[in-house]
Formats: C-alpha cells, structure tokens, sequence
C-alpha cells in the first residue's frame, strides 16, 4: 500500500537552479526506505517539501490519498513528523519534559492526559530518568533521542530522519539508529531516512541515491551497494563488508551477503576449513 508517493516534483531555488528535478518515487506503508546523496544532492530539500517547509515549483506530493496544499498542509503535518540534523535547533523548553510537551500543548492536548504521554514516549526512547534536565546539557546521542520522543508524541503515521545522525560522535550514531529499528519494528511506522552515510542504509527495505537533483539508482540495499564505483564517482563511499566482498570476488571467492561481517567471517572459514 502506497504511504507517500511523489510525482514529478520540482523545486527551483531563486527561480533559476534547479534543486529537484522532476522526481517520481512512492514509499509502501511500514516500510523503511533511506535516500542518500552526498551534500547538496537536493535529499534534504525533498524532505522539507513534503512537510511544507518549502513549496514545490511543480508536481505532487501525496500521504494517504492527500495532495499537499494549501488547504491540506496543516493535516499533512498531522501525519508526518521530522527529525532534523542538529537537536540544538528543535529544542524550545528550558527541560526535557517542557520540550516533549510542546508540541502537545500547540496541539491542544488536554493537561489531564499530557503527563502520561510524555512518560510514555520518553519511557520509550530511554530518557525517563532526563525528564527535568535541560537538554542543552545532554549529549549529542541523548538530544537527538528527546527530538524523536517530541516527535513520537504527536503519533505521526511517517517518520523522517534528516540527517539525524551527521552531528554524532559513534557512540551516539548507534545508539539513534538502535532506537530508530526498535520503533520500524515495534510500531511498524514508515520510516524516511535522509542521509549521506552510506552505511546506515544497510537496514533499509528500498534505497534511492540522488545526485545533482534527480534519482541515478533505485533498489535492494544489497543490490545498489555492489556498483560501488558508480556511488565513489559521485562522492559516496561503500561499506567495508561491501569493499572487502568485491575484492574477494575478484579472486574468484563469492561471498553471499556481502553485508553481514558475521556471514562473511563464517563463509571465509569454511572456505579455509573445507581446503
């Protein structure tokens, strides 16, 4: 079933530079889907187009049999949240309970009912114990995750992730791309996941890989992932696993999903065992 679909969408900067050029993709229902392209692609663009954060020079941007319009933005939003890259700029409350509840409030959410959804959500993304510290003294990781329980607490029907994970050191990568599987499969909720990282794609139903405005490769991780020389030719990088497969390959030994260093470890052993 098709959650959002994009047909045609252009957005022109300044009426002259083409950013997204005539691009046509729908994402199915409960699926997670990843669009990477080096910085300035136009990914980031096309996220803000489907929330109305940017109007669209032309086509249409449907979610749920809605076309996104004037008359129809506010109700879009209703169903799309975001997450953006740098958590510093998403925060309104002076605590991390304040900044949860403000999207409720603008919302109209009874006082009555807000506490225990602010429990639950900040329950949900780890950060019961944070509730009344202000969340400029947070790390990057634990900041990212309230934007996300802000974000949760408005039910949203897809979640979008633009570049959540850029700003991070590792540690607080894994831990948002940890939480982000955890609420793809507890909640079987649409993910979007807007990016540059090449290896957080792995986990993906369906990648996209944009450059210069428009589509240039569409499918399987595993699939997109092997032309690696067509995505280091427009500045995205391979994961190791992926490297280390087609190096193997070249030598005449097939590794089966080059993604998984677990498999590809077993497999080589057995190939060495077996001699």
């Amino acid at each position: 079933m098709k959650h959002l679909e994009i047909k045609n969408l252009r957005f022109t900067y300044d009426q002259q530079t083409d950013v997204v050029k005539n691009v046509s993709f729908h994402v199915e229902k409960g699926s997670y889907t990843s669009i990477i392209g080096h910085n300035g692609s136009g990914k980031s663009t096309i996220a803000k187009l489907i929330i109305g954060l940017l109007e669209k020079s032309d086509g249409e941007i449907i979610i749920d049999g809605i076309a996104l319009g004037e008359d129809t933005v506010n109700q879009i939003r209703g169903k799309v949240g975001i997450v953006f890259q740098n958590p510093d700029n998403q925060f309104i409350g002076s605590t991390v309970r304040d900044d949860i509840a403000f999207g409720l409030e603008n919302h109209q959410v009874p006082q009555k009912d807000m506490d225990d959804i602010i429990t639950h959500f900040a329950r949900e993304v780890g950060m019961s114990d944070y509730l009344e510290n202000e969340p400029t003294r947070l790390s990057g990781g634990q900041k990212q995750r309230v934007a996300i329980a802000g974000v949760l607490a408005m039910k949203p029907d897809i979640l979008i992730l633009d570049e959540a994970t850029s700003m991070l050191d590792p540690k607080g990568k894994e831990e948002v791309n940890a939480l982000v599987d955890e609420i793809h499969r507890e909640h079987n909720m649409t993910i979007i996941s807007i990016t540059h990282d090449i290896e957080e794609v792995v986990k993906s139903d369906y990648v996209f890989v944009m450059n210069e405005g428009e589509f240039v490769m569409q499918g399987k991780p595993q699939d997109v992932l092997l032309h690696a020389n067509t995505l280091i030719d427009i500045d995205l990088d391979v994961p190791f696993t992926v490297k280390m497969a087609l190096a193997l390959k070249k030598h005449g030994i097939n590794i089966e999903e080059p993604m998984n260093m677990k498999r590809m470890v077993e497999q080589l052993c057995q190939l060495r065992l077996s001699k």
